[in-house]
């Protein structure tokens, strides 16, 4: 798995969401198709005067998910920004969306404006395997953000982890380790451990 074709697999998925946070801080989420995709960016259409393009203008951050039919989550989290060659990108989506020139038929189109995401962290989480498989990638400036759980040299390799673990992500040692790929990141270990030596990533 790498970046390009995870974005290949959010365009077989078609809609996707889209969250950004309003003025006050909270959620907003919508179902977005008008997509277009390059091996190193996404362009998305959406209208100048909906709360949503106000809310990619203040923030410059948005969040994307899609899951496919084989149990795949794919989640994009980057920096957006209006796209140049904004004539160009329209009639790109439109051509590859014709189902958008029945909500903006002719010249109204260009109330339109396309948005450009290149710096991105790509989430590949894979839960039709066992064990489940996920792995992160960056596109552009894109930085990827350490998550799930990590076992310190506190460890006293007692293995209650390596039992409670439901997809068998940790080797047993002293100290054990966790195997990142397949961790599911229910903090289980964290949680059992006897004498705390499970700590999140990233803190």
């Amino acid at each position: 798995m790498d970046a390009q074709t995870c974005l290949k697999k959010l365009g077989y998925v078609g809609v996707l969401s889209f969250a950004t946070t309003d003025i006050k801080g909270n959620p907003r989420v919508r179902s977005i198709s008008a997509i277009h995709y390059e091996p190193d960016a996404v362009y998305f259409f959406t209208a100048r005067g909906k709360d949503f393009c106000k809310e990619l203008l203040d923030t410059e951050k948005v969040q994307v998910l899609g899951y496919t039919m084989y149990k795949e989550m794919i989640r994009l989290s980057g920096t957006v920004k209006p796209a140049e060659e904004q004539e160009k990108w329209i009639d790109v989506i439109f051509a590859e969306q014709p189902y958008l020139a029945n909500v903006y038929p002719g010249d109204t189109r260009r109330i339109g404006i396309i948005f450009c995401i290149k710096n991105m962290e790509i989430e590949y989480f894979n839960l039709g395997v066992n064990p489940i498989f996920r792995e992160s990638y960056m596109i552009g400036g894109g930085k990827i953000t350490p998550k799930g759980y990590m076992i310190t040299d506190a460890c006293i390799g007692c293995g209650k982890c390596v039992k409670i673990c439901p997809q068998r992500a940790i080797e047993k040692g002293k100290p054990s380790m966790i195997c990142q790929e397949h961790c599911l990141h229910c903090g289980s270990c964290f949680e059992t451990c006897p004498v705390s030596a499970i700590m999140r990533r990233g803190e």
